[in-house]
């Protein structure tokens, strides 16, 4: 059935709902958006970007692909990443992973899954920098969301590395990059602890990181 009328039924009843809470919402909404905050996140069903943080439709600028990766050749994920910066000029990035994250255990599956291998390839590559640490995980779960948590450091940094927020720090914009990681099975988030406001604060994270490679923690 084409029109799927379950979900017109939901629509209704969602705007409905809004307008009797706040008439004017819609009218507002219209006129234009103006987020501060741009979400990089998974396209896990399970993890609903302006849900979880408790903002309306308008508060929330979003980008989300399978393991919420951020590549350098990914036009989809610049295109928006520059559009929020630079047009949208919104002060924070969230990259937001998740537990038990189904792309990141597909990447260190050793069966072959298509044409997502070839997008994940990326995780596996830093599963295998990371191994002196993940091989201490006792279980394939524990590893799986240690690299989720690893994953999203690695994807913060590759933001910040982005020429679009280069440019922006450099012009003294003010935009901050923050990870954190969701967990679906109690509906919190993590701070992973690596917010970037500067390219100085970027390089130090860069340093801390390839000084523990060194050491094997």
């Amino acid at each position: 059935m084409k029109a799927l009328p379950p979900l017109f039924e939901n629509n209704k009843k969602w705007a409905a709902e809004i307008s009797q809470s706040d008439p004017e919402f819609f009218a507002k909404l219209a006129k234009q958006q103006t987020p501060e905050f741009l979400w990089i996140g998974c396209s896990d069903s399970r993890v609903p970007a302006n849900e979880i943080i408790g903002l309306l439709p308008g508060e929330l600028f979003v980008h989300r692909n399978v393991a919420n990766l951020v590549i350098h050749s990914d036009m989809n994920c610049l295109s928006v990443l520059q559009y929020a910066v630079d047009i949208l000029k919104i002060k924070h990035i969230i990259v937001c992973g998740h537990y038990g994250c189904g792309g990141v255990r597909a990447a260190i599956d050793s069966r072959p899954h298509g044409l997502i291998d070839n997008w994940l390839r990326l995780i596996r590559d830093l599963d295998q920098r990371q191994a002196h640490e993940l091989n201490r995980c006792s279980t394939i779960e524990e590893r799986v969301d240690r690299l989720c948590e690893l994953n999203v450091t690695e994807q913060v940094k590759n933001v910040g590395n982005t020429t679009i927020v280069q440019e922006a720090w450099l012009r003294g914009q003010q935009v901050t990059i923050h990870g954190w990681v969701y967990g679906i099975q109690d509906g919190l988030l993590k701070d992973m602890g690596v917010c970037i406001s500067s390219g100085e604060e970027l390089r130090a994270i860069e340093k801390r990181e390839l000084q523990k490679a060194e050491l094997g923690w």
